[in-house]
């Protein structure tokens, strides 16, 4: 009798151990490097318990030509209609993220940016000049609640806020305003100058060496700021597959869909006459863009969990409101380290 309830007591520690060892094995892994989706993707993810990760993406893009529509329009065609118009807006930007998880279903995160951009003119008399701004952006904090992980599929929901931390008065020195410096248009400007909220899904599934997801998301303005105008919400749709080639190897395809509402108000210090950037009729549109990247990641020592990524991406459509500039190349690249 003994030997029997002795063995009943093993068999018993047996399948406990092997139901727990196929619930952590049918769990979707961020220990691989496509864990994490492609480096332009945020909030993709959540940590278990006591879980911190710090991150840094440094993101380069282009805007140059001139688009109305969903067709390309020249420069002197615009020029009829305005005293100046820009051709070419190369922006840089450097943000720093944290994420901590206080309990398995939450994660908070944060991230702070340095924006730096440049936009050259032409004006209707052929001068051309170019304007600058640099400095802090908008302050993004946001919370993450995993709603289940099984199966090799995570859903997660996000909300968050974006503090207006970025200045909307950046000024420069202009042909028409030498040696005075004026205010700029509304794209030079670094924050949006508005409390704006945000929130998201993300479902995410995995195999053995293929995993994807999908992430809907939004930003919505509140208010408008000091200067009488708030910029338009904007709503995106990300989707991404992954292919593991190796341990710490993968390679990954995107698309996104991006529809951005028209800015509503307008600052008074502006001239919409004067060029295309300050005409709040010149603003929103629908975008979608495609994305190639790759990732590497650490699987152990010293450097155990950091995890490195790049993409680029280039525009698939683009049908905008008004006339504005074209939307060119972009860059993302980044290192993600968790422990």
């Amino acid at each position: 009798m003994k030997q029997i309830v002795l063995a009943l007591c093993v068999l018993h520690t047996v399948l406990l151990f092997g139901q727990d060892t196929l619930e952590v094995a049918s769990k979707w892994s961020g220990n691989r490097p496509d864990g994490h989706a492609p480096i332009s993707v945020m909030g993709d993810h959540v940590h278990g318990k006591g879980g911190f990760m710090l991150s840094y993406r440094y993101m380069s893009m282009n805007m140059e030509d001139l688009r109305k529509g969903n067709d390309d329009v020249s420069v002197p065609e615009v020029l009829e209609a305005y005293m100046v118009t820009p051709v070419k807006m190369p922006m840089r930007m450097h943000m720093l993220g944290a994420m901590y998880a206080p309990t398995d279903r939450l994660t908070l995160m944060g991230m702070v940016s340095v924006v730096s951009m440049e936009m050259d003119h032409i004006t209707r008399m052929g001068m051309t000049f170019t304007t600058e701004s640099s400095g802090f952006g908008d302050v993004q904090l946001s919370g993450l609640y995993k709603f289940f992980n099984k199966n090799h599929q995570v859903f997660h929901g996000k909300l968050g806020l974006s503090l207006p931390t970025g200045s909307i008065q950046e000024t420069d020195v202009t042909p028409a305003s030498s040696p005075d410096a004026v205010i700029l248009p509304y794209p030079m400007q670094l924050g949006s100058g508005t409390l704006d909220l945000s929130a998201g899904l993300t479902y995410l599934w995995q195999d053995e060496n293929l995993s994807g997801g999908h992430q809907l998301n939004g930003l919505f303005r509140t208010g408008k700021n000091n200067k009488d105008y708030r910029l338009g919400n904007r709503y995106g749709l990300q989707n991404w597959v992954a292919y593991k080639v190796l341990d710490w190897l993968s390679f990954s395809a995107r698309v996104e869909g991006l529809l951005v509402s028209k800015l509503e108000g307008a600052n008074p210090d502006l001239n919409p006459m004067m060029v295309i950037t300050a005409d709040t009729a010149n603003f929103g549109g629908t975008y979608v863009n495609g994305g190639l990247g790759f990732n590497v990641y650490v699987p152990k020592g010293a450097l155990k969990n950091m995890r490195f990524g790049f993409e680029i991406a280039q525009p698939l459509l683009q049908d905008v409101e008004g006339v504005q500039l074209k939307r060119k190349e972009s860059l993302v690249g980044g290192v993600q380290y968790a422990f």
